[in-house]
């Protein structure tokens, strides 16, 4: 897992369980909140094998994210 700080947001690579494998996100949560994260998948299509290589590329895609918006949307750099 890693983490991204940003002025109002937090972002972490993430893990989504589903039918067929696992997908990648970014959880995001507001700094000064509590309560649960949003997820974000990532890579829509992809499934993982493992838990593990749907992380290593949830990793890949926060070092892409460049902020989160005032809503908690994600914005990456293009590729």
């Amino acid at each position: 897992m890693a983490r991204k700080e940003f002025k109002e947001y937090e972002a972490v690579s993430a893990v989504i369980p589903g039918e067929g494998g696992y997908s990648a996100a970014i959880a995001v949560k507001a700094l000064d909140a509590g309560g649960a994260p949003r997820f974000h998948p990532v890579l829509p299509g992809e499934k993982f094998k493992t838990a593990h290589d749907a992380d290593l590329a949830a990793v890949r895609e926060l070092e892409r994210l460049i902020d989160v918006d005032g809503e908690g949307e994600l914005v990456l750099v293009n590729q």
